[in-house]
């Protein structure tokens, strides 16, 4: 009896070490210590918007050996990497290849063809490769065409052709690429994610209010909202920065006379820094006589502030009297910040040169 139990325990032993070694498929690795790997731990991330992708995974190595079709065979599905499952995350849910998924991490596999690979999300994203796969633990399979590239010795995930609201996931091996394309619901998103947070402390500040109004006037989204957040902004401390905004934001759904009304406001709280950066922003614009205006106006203000002179060098450039540009522009060095000197000792030699500054 005692020679029967050590016949059967040999026999678990070696059919556990044969296993082992077939799942590893490298002669010298075991799974019980932190040992290196021959196909190596990568990382690799993209955010678009807000929403973060993650992908860990391991990459082996070709080393001349034919890959599709044999390492990867053709219509078997493919763990995509190498040791533990191929993970991919995403932290908010997105569209591949245009078919929804949800947030959260999958298990990634591929099915190799000829013309065409099978791209797999599965629910188990904690498997050893391929080999307990199940496809009834698929979230989604899409397909994809496979395209040539250069060698790639080690298999490599990359992020190409990233947008504001999409990237194209690209796995290259050998020389093939597999591209798939993920898609994000970027103002959706931060819309919700702006809605959560001000719930927070942001609630009870000037900023919270007004960078959430800010997002949805450069994105020209939810208008309605961005003056109601605002006017919140307003509430909670009145600045130059977010009257301003309000008026652009009166400007954008058609009320010019309340803008104007909100910017006139505004620049009597702006400072000299905030009035010389707002003629600036007329002159990129190609609004120049506002532009001068604002400068000269600055320059009554803050008669001794080194922007103030920056600004009325501006002035006396474009009617072409460097002589005066050039001494307001030596004032401003003057009195200008280090880290601003650079740019000024510049100006100073265009004026020298009777160069507009303006242009």
């Amino acid at each position: 009896m005692r020679g029967v139990r050590l016949l059967i325990l040999l026999s678990v032993v070696l059919l556990a070490a044969t296993f082992t070694q077939a799942q590893t498929a490298t002669t010298g690795e075991t799974l019980m210590l932190n040992l290196p790997r021959t196909s190596q731990h990568a990382m690799v991330a993209q955010r678009i918007g807000i929403t973060d992708i993650t992908i860990n995974y391991h990459r082996p190595l070709a080393n001349g050996r034919q890959i599709w079709g044999k390492v990867a065979p053709y219509g078997q599905v493919w763990r995509a990497g190498a040791n533990e499952n191929t993970k991919i995350t995403f932290s908010d849910p997105v569209t591949i290849e245009g078919q929804p998924l949800e947030k959260g991490t999958y298990g990634l596999h591929m099915i190799p063809g000829e013309e065409e690979f099978t791209v797999i999300f599965s629910k188990n994203a904690t498997s050893w490769g391929s080999f307990t796969y199940k496809q009834d633990e698929d979230s989604l399979r899409v397909k994809v065409k496979p395209q040539p590239t250069d060698l790639h010795d080690a298999l490599t995930y990359d992020f190409d052709d990233v947008k504001p609201d999409s990237a194209v996931v690209t796995m290259r091996w050998d020389k093939i690429a597999v591209p798939f394309k993920v898609h994000v619901d970027v103002n959706a998103i931060v819309t919700a994610s702006i809605h959560d947070q001000i719930r927070g402390l942001n609630q009870y500040y000037w900023e919270g209010w007004d960078d959430a109004a800010q997002y949805f006037l450069v994105n020209k989204i939810n208008l309605d909202e961005a003056l109601k957040d605002e006017d919140l902004s307003i509430q909670a401390e009145e600045r130059y920065d977010n009257l301003m905004h309000k008026s652009e934001i009166l400007d954008a759904i058609g009320r010019p006379q309340d803008a104007e009304a909100f910017r006139t406001k505004a620049l009597d709280k702006g400072s000299a820094l905030q009035l010389y950066f707002y003629g600036r922003q007329l002159q990129a614009q190609k609004k120049q006589d506002q532009a001068l205006a604002i400068f000269r106006e600055n320059a009554k203000k803050f008669p001794d502030y080194w922007t103030s002179h920056l600004g009325l060098a501006r002035v006396y450039s474009a009617q072409g009297d460097f002589p005066n540009a050039l001494k307001e522009a030596k004032l401003s060095l003057a009195g200008a910040p280090d880290s601003n000197k650079s740019n000024l000792e510049n100006y100073v030699k265009r004026l020298q040169a009777k160069e507009d500054i303006n242009r």
